[in-house]
């Protein structure tokens, strides 16, 4: 059984056209890459749970913002390259990327030191047009933002 994750593609509408929210995870790996790098919030959740309530959830724990209310539009689910499965449902909404505070995981760090670390789940986020958020976002889940082009018309 593959691993389940779920998230929310919150956009906004500008002059210029449609912003898309994205996160950067946090952690020494992540720490200087961008491009490629950047990620819708979401995280796992278990077989039998509703998606939407645990993309919900996710994207509280990783901003720190409640969820926008709204009524999400399903854009379908994506295999990623290591073969967990993203269900992802696009949310008009806004927040102030510059304040999230994301909750935390640790791991041993320098790596065989016998020494844990804490380190933020997400480092930092932002709103990018989608032509830029193409550039950020991981590759397995680019296919979302043609999903939300194609339901922006």
């Amino acid at each position: 059984m593959p691993k389940l994750s779920a998230g929310i593609v919150l956009f906004r509408r500008r002059q210029a056209g449609v912003e898309v929210f994205l996160v950067h995870p946090g952690g020494p790996f992540w720490k200087n890459k961008d491009n490629g790098a950047w990620s819708i919030p979401k995280g796992e959740y278990a077989a039998g749970e509703d998606p939407l309530s645990a993309a919900r959830r996710e994207f509280e724990e990783e901003t720190g913002f409640a969820c926008p209310k709204g009524d999400p539009v399903p854009l379908g689910e994506l295999k990623q390259p290591g073969g967990k499965v993203v269900a992802a449902f696009a949310l008009e909404g806004d927040c102030a990327a510059e304040e999230i505070r994301s909750n935390s995981f640790e791991l041993e760090w320098p790596p065989k030191s016998g020494k844990t670390k804490q380190f933020p789940e997400v480092d930092r986020a932002g709103w990018f047009a989608l032509p830029e958020a193409r550039k950020k976002l991981l590759a397995g889940q680019q296919g979302f933002l043609d999903q939300l082009a194609e339901l922006m018309g």
